[in-house]
């Protein structure tokens, strides 16, 4: 579903239920705000003349005529007061670029959002896999605040000490602890081999760090095995994720082990298709999936297994997840739940039960928008609430950073 398209008033509709990792509600410092305060002032009389412009990209993207009731000419007194007035420049591009931005955010829906041309590349790169630079550091909210969840193996952040747990506070000098998930991650990319100091609250202290950005490789699927136990972590639900996780299931099957684990945390979502081809291995072809209900019609659809041999039917699966686990991840790990093909152990999942469809603009623009819920097999939306494990357990940052693993180790002992 994920990579098919749909021709619809000469944009295209991907439809996707990838999300940014942990999907973390968006926030802005005050000095943020007061910025975009007042450039949203400034979109009046922009507006009115670039009406034409914005209005057919939102109507080309949402497949429908914009409403006469809405008076957008309004906002031109507050456009022309502050041009009279202000001491400085207005960058009407930037305006006009903001005036699509904040059409889009007023859905109140914060999977729903409105992307530059170098935005929407940066997204596409990701969903690809292609991170690009940058530091090795996985990024989520807790309690209200950005801190690193995990360091990868051999990137610059774990071979400095950054540490699982750190509060993200500053990048070269710049408050970005107001910013979302998205925009910290963003300061933190770069180009391979330039630098960046990062500053993170550690146990109320600040502690810096000079990092040089490296590209990062990191594969969606990759496998390990212990004594009769094939331990299969899925990173990201790419267009390789499908074909990777069969290989590796193969192989698994081949090497005789009694039992599969399949590591779900950390694993923010992608491609439902690709929740579709994993969930495959053990799901008999032709059983649903999952389910979309929408208000509008065209986004109503089912999904059900693919006729390839479901290879691990019969074979033990525990999942692991955890409070990182969102959206594809979910599919996979509700429906094996559902049918009674896996054990879930961990730690509750994020809760992210919304589709999205992603809709080419002019000029390279993206934009996103919620269009339908999604139901595990047993007609459960787990929006907001996420899935419970079959069995609780809880990994600490500690345990993180000394490489414990009591998650890990109680799969392995069932």
């Amino acid at each position: 579903m994920a990579k098919t398209t749909a021709n619809k008033q000469s944009h295209t509709t991907t439809r996707s239920i990838y999300d940014e990792p942990y999907a973390p509600e968006r926030k802005v410092n005050l000095t943020t705000a007061i910025i975009v305060a007042a450039v949203t002032m400034a979109i009046g009389v922009l507006v009115g003349i670039n009406f034409t412009e914005i209005s057919n990209g939102v109507k080309g993207a949402l497949g429908q005529k914009v409403s006469a009731e809405i008076d957008f000419s309004s906002l031109n007194d507050v456009y022309e007061d502050l041009r009279d007035n202000f001491n400085g420049s207005i960058d009407k591009n930037k305006v006009i670029e903001e005036a699509k931005r904040g059409l889009v955010n007023a859905a109140g829906d914060k999977y729903t959002y409105y992307m530059t041309a170098t935005e929407a590349e940066e997204f596409n790169k990701e969903l690809e896999g292609d991170v690009g630079a940058g530091i090795g550091v996985e990024i989520g909210e807790r309690d209200g605040l950005i801190k690193v969840l995990r360091t990868t193996p051999d990137n610059p952040a774990r071979k400095a000490g950054v540490l699982a747990g750190d509060i993200i506070y500053k990048a070269d000098g710049e408050d970005i602890s107001g910013l979302d998930v998205e925009e910290i991650a963003k300061k933190l990319r770069g180009t391979p081999g330039t630098k960046v100091k990062l500053t993170v609250m550690r146990d109320n202290k600040e502690i810096s760090f000079d990092l040089v950005r490296e590209t990062i490789n990191n594969v969606s699927v990759y496998s390990d095995y212990k004594d009769d136990t094939a331990i299969i972590t899925i990173t990201r639900f790419d267009s390789d994720t499908g074909k990777l996780a069969r290989e590796k299931a193969k192989e698994a099957v081949d090497k005789k082990v009694k039992k599969v684990i399949i590591d779900l945390r950390g694993n923010g979502g992608g491609y439902v298709s690709a929740a579709q081809d994993v969930a495959s291995l053990w799901i008999e072809p032709g059983k649903l999936i999952v389910e979309q209900r929408s208000n509008n019609k065209e986004y109503n659809e089912k999904i059900y297994a693919k006729g390839n041999e479901p290879i691990l039917k019969n074979m033990k699966t525990i999942v692991l997840i955890n409070g990182s686990t969102a959206s594809a991840s979910e599919i996979v790990s509700g429906a094996l739940k559902d049918y009674g093909l896996a054990k879930l152990v961990g730690e509750k999942t994020y809760g992210k039960g919304s589709v999205q469809a992603l809709s080419n603009l002019k000029k390279g623009e993206l934009l996103r928008v919620t269009v339908a819920k999604w139901y595990t097999p047993n007609g459960k939306n787990i929006d907001g609430e996420g899935i419970k494990p079959d069995k609780k357990v809880e990994r600490s940052f500690e345990q993180i950073n000394k490489e414990i693993d009591p998650q890990l180790d109680a799969a392995l002992k069932e």
